[in-house]
């Protein structure tokens, strides 16, 4: 996964997200797709309307040009189509290690998720 430096340096700085520009959903989707392991950044948790703007605009700053999203939320249709709106599109299906452990296996479990292109 590409490393985001501001990314790595915040939780040092003594600064808050604001004060470093930095939009927390797709903070914690970064730090946790990189502890379990993954190659793209995955959006695992629910993603707000208002945040979709920040997150596009943030991805392309760090020049992030793909990344998935795992979430089952019941708003995902309408959260597709917001991201399309900023110039991202759905490029299929993959799959991801979940943030979690299947218990059958011990390793973390592999999941669907949707690839997204900007």
């Amino acid at each position: 996964m590409k490393t985001i430096t501001l990314f790595e340096e915040a939780k040092d700085s003594g600064k808050n997200f604001e004060e470093l520009g930095i939009n927390r959903t797709l903070y914690w989707a970064y730090k946790n797709s990189k502890e379990a392991g993954n190659q793209l950044i995955d959006f695992n948790e629910c993603i707000w309307e208002y945040d979709i703007e920040p997150i596009v605009t943030a991805l392309k700053k760090f020049k992030i040009t793909e990344f998935t999203i795992s979430s089952t939320f019941s708003s995902l249709i309408e959260t597709l189509a917001a991201f399309e709106k900023f110039g991202c599109h759905m490029a299929g299906l993959t799959e991801i290690k979940a943030s979690y452990t299947d218990h059958m296996t011990g390793e973390a479990k592999v999941i669907p998720a949707i690839k997204m292109n900007l």
